[in-house]
């Protein structure tokens, strides 16, 4: 099995201070074509994937609340949407939005994911979120959560009680998505003019999803797309967002910070898949980094403390960061997968800067050492991720 590339856009980049380097474009952000330009560069790396970043708060500081600052990028525009605006013009990359699932309907997102699938011709993913603060949801103003502060004490057990039951409900809208994705079979639309039928009413199937939290009857309106199931992504750091990647996802992004942490963290995965007891195909775990790559008189240690210096703070984040060449970063990736991870996932520190360090530099130095692909080989996300392509309908009878 291959290991694999991803890339995750952000704005400007993923450092705080992205935004006010020379080349960065802060104008354009809000641009269709910016986030073109950037996924071009992905695929001149020949990553994989491509995810966007997502959530229902403006960015801020703290996750759960927003702050005042006025020197960081505020305001996105919605992944999905840049997802499918770039999808038809670009070729070869998997193209994985981030979609909440908390207050949103799951039968909006099973047919938005299942359009991107269709118009990216089977490169559509989708990275689960959940969204368990107040603030949020008082943006929709029919549920009322608790004040949620960093860090969490899940010692609390109305806390703990609150947290499990927002993952239940992104499993229970993974399951009903998934569902819905399946609720038209393969070869339900037949277009027989001759007996004035479009589709084969009998391979067009109700869902029936009855949760706690919702119920969905479907069918969706959307026929089954090209991978008939959109790859489905997390991102996780503790022990429960790890079970929703066990019981819902086909790969979870995690966050090390060194090679201790790296192994640690694969056998709390494989924990929860046993947990969960997941049956079939294993959960593909990639270790997600984000990099300052060495530039033209410029280590990649001093860009980062420039950075940091105007930023006015020494940046951390939810995983490691590593600054160097890419000869020592490639190292770190080629470890971690001895480690036995599937993947890594790249975050630019700055874009254009660092993305496009990634794919002149970094890129090539994976390929050499067969931690990368050469060439776009296959033509949907799954095939490339070496899932199972052939996904049937659950719905589907049983040849006879």
């Amino acid at each position: 099995m291959s290991f694999h590339l991803g890339i995750a856009l952000d704005g400007a980049g993923w450092h705080p201070a992205a935004w006010r380097e020379p080349d960065a474009r802060p104008h354009d952000l809000l641009t269709a074509g910016y986030w073109l330009d950037q996924v071009h560069v992905a695929q001149d790396a020949i990553a994989d994937l491509v995810t966007f970043e997502d959530s229902f708060a403006v960015q801020s500081t703290d996750p759960f609340t927003p702050d005042d600052r006025l020197d960081r990028v505020r305001g996105r525009l919605d992944a999905e949407l840049i997802a499918a605006r770039v999808a038809p013009v670009t070729q070869g990359i998997g193209l994985v939005p981030t979609v909440t699932v908390t207050h949103t309907e799951p039968f909006h997102v099973s047919k938005a994911l299942a359009t991107l699938d269709w118009t990216s011709r089977g490169r559509a993913g989708w990275q689960v979120r959940v969204s368990a603060g107040r603030y949020q949801a008082g943006l929709f103003g029919r549920r009322d959560f608790p004040e949620l502060a960093a860090p969490f004490d899940l010692d609390d057990p109305a806390l703990a009680a609150h947290v499990a039951e927002t993952f239940d409900e992104a499993a229970d809208v993974v399951d009903a998505v998934r569902r819905l994705w399946d609720s038209w079979e393969d070869d339900a639309e037949i277009r027989d003019a001759a007996t004035h039928r479009f589709i084969d009413g009998d391979k067009v199937h109700r869902v029936d999803v009855e949760s706690r939290f919702f119920s969905v009857r479907g069918p969706s309106i959307t026929p089954r797309s090209p991978q008939g199931q959109p790859v489905v992504t997390s991102l996780a750091h503790t022990r429960v967002p790890y079970e929703l990647a066990a019981r819902s996802a086909d790969l979870v992004f995690v966050t090390p910070f060194a090679d201790d942490d790296a192994h640690r963290i694969l056998g709390e995965v494989r924990a929860a898949e046993r947990r969960a007891g997941r049956d079939g195909e294993p959960l593909q775990v990639w270790a997600d980094v984000v990099v300052v790559l060495d530039a033209e008189g410029e280590t990649g240690a001093a860009r980062r403390a420039r950075l940091d210096e105007a930023a006015g703070v020494v940046w951390a984040t939810d995983t490691g960061i590593y600054a160097g060449s890419a000869t020592a970063i490639a190292d770190r990736v080629e470890a971690w997968r001895d480690l036995g991870f599937a993947g890594v996932r790249l975050r630019p520190a700055t874009i254009p800067g660092d993305l496009t360090a990634i794919a002149r530099d970094l890129a090539p130095e994976l390929r050499r050492r067969g931690l990368a692909r050469g060439a776009y080989d296959r033509p949907t996300l799954r095939g490339l991720l070496d899932l199972p392509t052939d996904v049937p309908s659950r719905y589907a009878a049983a040849p006879a």
